[in-house]
């Protein structure tokens, strides 16, 4: 993917935008606003680097944004989808309403980057002390959004319309996920309690930072971009049995890698792929206590990965029916539980088209279209209710992008000025769109 990137910035192409250019005064001012708040942005990001919370367990950092949006004069709800913070700036004049979303939770991971203001936070997840690091740049994210508000609350006498700040808990999962729980991931859960409602979002906008391209290339793709997530549980039941005389039980060893072998059909041989790629992968397998002991069960578990709703509900029949079969074929039983956690996350076309010359008008020769991204990301639950358009921020030194630590590792990192271009465009995108749209929304 990275030399993709790097190929892609030589090939921008230009494109028309379909509807009347907004006012350019107005969004120059926030273009040129984001300047101004730079430099606290990235004191935001090293202050929240330093101190991560896990997934719902975000007091502290929400607590830094509700006061910032209500020193700005913003009605502020908190405890949204748990842990999450929404802000409500109401523009001078009439008009649509726009969201702006951050994630804010970090990861279950030791920092290694050796920063001044490294991670040493240690929490609780899934029963168990772990470090906890900002692995993934939400960081950056919650820096990027606090100085948007900002720059917006500034020209908010001038802004035709309304834009509602989603800070949002949880994206990475739950930190007290369990297996078959009924606790939903950040986004899903802010949607069912009525975040793009009252007033009602008409369209929304995010962004992702990205080790995979240089510090400010701003990359994005129009229709699916990045894939739905599924977590896949298996467990096959044998017959325990002495490891000297196999016959005189039901080896679940023996099922599980005909198993793992069998699933590697799914989507070669089985699944209609003309729609969209998709990935199975089994990542875990666990099972026996003895070398000379053939155990009664083993578990497994994995992911799988689409881009499309039909294909992944063909990938997760398939999965399910050939792990049964095959199980049952061995004489063994197998149990197979599929979580969708994540749905495919689809930029909507139109908008897509719309606003592609604001992103260019603000990063010039430096926005390109991005390949498929297989991670997952649940901004998807907004965009399944909304139009939404969400790009990617790079954020490696061009000097650095050989060696470029990947999003979740321990050594992950983040060039600070990227933050600016981040700034930049969710402003920009909020008051073109306003304005641009306020006479539909009249």
């Amino acid at each position: 993917m990275r030399k993709a990137l790097l190929r892609a910035t030589l090939a921008c192409t230009t494109v028309t935008t379909p509807f009347a250019m907004a006012d350019q005064s107005l969004t120059d001012q926030v273009i040129q606003g984001a300047e101004s708040v730079h430099q606290q942005a990235i004191e935001w990001r090293h202050d929240v680097h330093q101190h991560p919370e896990l997934g719902n367990q975000e007091h502290r950092t929400a607590k830094l944004v509700a006061d910032h949006l209500r020193k700005l004069g913003m009605e502020v709800q908190t405890d949204v989808g748990r842990t999450g913070v929404v802000g409500i700036l109401k523009g001078g004049l009439p008009g649509p309403v726009v969201g702006l979303r951050a994630d804010m939770d970090a990861l279950p991971v030791k920092e290694r980057t050796g920063l001044p203001y490294a991670s040493e936070v240690i929490q609780t997840y899934q029963g168990e002390e772990t470090h906890v690091m900002h692995a993934c740049g939400h960081d950056a994210h919650v820096a990027i959004l606090m100085a948007v508000a900002q720059n917006l609350a500034n020209v908010r006498d001038q802004l035709p319309g309304t834009v509602k700040f989603i800070f949002q808990p949880a994206e990475e999962g739950p930190s007290d996920y369990v297996y078959k729980g009924e606790q939903h991931f950040g986004a899903r859960l802010m949607v069912e309690e009525g975040v793009l409602k009252n007033p009602d979002v008409d369209a929304i906008f995010g962004l992702h930072v990205t080790p995979k391209a240089p510090t400010g290339i701003i990359s994005y793709r129009s229709g699916p971009t990045m894939a739905s997530s599924s977590d896949l549980y298996i467990t096959v039941k044998g017959e325990q049995t002495h490891g000297a005389q196999p016959w005189d039980g039901v080896d679940p060893i023996v099922a599980s890698a005909q198993i793992i072998n069998g699933l590697q059909t799914v989507v070669s041989r089985k699944t209609n792929i003309m729609p969209a790629p998709a990935v199975v992968t089994i990542g875990t397998i666990d099972g026996g206590s003895r070398h000379n002991i053939i155990p009664d069960s083993v578990k497994m578990s994995g992911t799988i990965r689409t881009f499309d709703d039909d294909v992944q509900q063909q990938v997760n029949e398939h999965v399910t029916t050939t792990t049964e079969h095959i199980a049952h074929a061995s004489g063994a039983e197998a149990e197979v539980s599929i979580v969708n956690n994540y749905a495919t996350t689809v930029n909507d076309p139109a908008l897509t088209q719309q606003m592609l010359p604001t992103l260019k008008r603000v990063a010039p020769k430096r926005v390109f279209e991005a390949p498929l991204v297989t991670g997952s990301e649940d901004f998807s639950y907004y965009a399944k209710e909304v139009p939404g358009l969400f790009f990617f921020l790079g954020v490696t030194p061009m000097e650095n992008m050989k060696n470029a630590a990947p999003n979740h590792s321990p050594e992950f990192y983040v060039d600070d000025k990227a933050l600016v271009t981040g700034i930049k465009a969710l402003s920009a995108l909020a008051s073109d769109y306003l304005q641009s749209h306020t006479s539909q929304s009249q």
